[in-house]
């Protein structure tokens, strides 16, 4: 027993040390495309990555949807990227998300109570402008709009960020 716990744990280790780097090295070299203006094949392996469950790719689809980098703008698609993202404690991703709810981007229109509480979850996360979104979003909330985001803040944060 003692013997298959070892090699359960040496293979699970051989896979983590084989996954990780080439998924680092993988958004890395498409961050690289990205910024060299090669928008189809950034896009390309961003895509591979958020197949893969990587929020980092999420968020960065989401930028290129938002911006309209080798895509078409698409408000729409830019928010259900970042919301992707966000639900996987992306802070970047959690900022663009209130961003998005704050302008009514991809929406109706605006919902005060859903951008701060992502903006929230994003200072909780450890954005550093979401404090400042926060601090200009708050004065145009009405007392029961900033009861209901905290009580949503509150329901997120303790499965999203437990221990913060």
């Amino acid at each position: 027993m003692q013997g298959m716990r070892q090699a359960h744990g040496i293979i699970l280790a051989g896979l983590l040390a084989l996954s990780s780097p080439v998924f680092a090295a993988d958004l890395e070299e498409a961050r690289d495309l990205m910024e060299a203006g090669e928008f189809p094949a950034a896009m390309d392996q961003f895509r591979v990555l958020a197949r893969s469950g990587n929020a980092d790719a999420e968020e960065l689809i989401g930028v290129m949807y938002a911006l309209g980098l080798g895509v078409e703008k698409d408000p729409e698609r830019a928010f259900e990227w970042y919301l992707r993202a966000s639900m996987k404690g992306h802070p970047g991703a959690q900022s663009g998300l209130g961003w998005y709810y704050e302008l009514g981007l991809g929406m109706p229109a605006p919902d005060l109570v859903r951008a701060y509480l992502w903006y929230a979850l994003s200072a909780i996360g450890g954005d550093v402008d979401a404090p400042d979104s926060l601090e200009e979003l708050t004065p145009r909330m009405g007392r029961e709009e900033r009861k209901r985001a905290e009580v949503l803040v509150e329901d997120y944060r303790v499965w999203m960020y437990p221990f913060r």
